[in-house]
């Protein structure tokens, strides 16, 4: 079974309030057994024109297991801690290749 990922091109307009939101939202996504990969950090765009703030990629096991954490009541509470903390927050979920390591 392939892995799968999240990817978010996010933009903070409130860290106070988005301190809240990871506060609560890592304990979430280990809890289906995803793991941060990115989270911030250097970004340089190599093509095209897309100029995203921020950026997080998170794996998990499956896309069954990265949705049932989407869907779950922990991360939709989670979501609402968020609230009002970014400009620009866009979240995709996509299937990995399934390829040995």
């Amino acid at each position: 079974m392939p892995v799968a990922y999240i990817v978010v091109e996010s933009k903070i307009s409130d860290p106070e309030q988005f301190k809240k939101y990871m506060a609560a939202a890592p304990e979430v996504v280990k809890s289906f057994g995803g793991e941060y990969l990115v989270r911030g950090g250097r970004l340089e765009v190599l093509e095209g024109t897309w100029q995203p703030p921020r950026m997080t990629v998170l794996r998990y096991p499956s896309y069954e297991a990265a949705k049932a954490m989407y869907d779950s009541p922990a991360y939709v509470a989670a979501r609402k801690l968020r609230a009002g903390a970014t400009a620009v927050f866009n979240m995709v979920l996509v299937e990995g290749v399934d390829a040995p390591v």
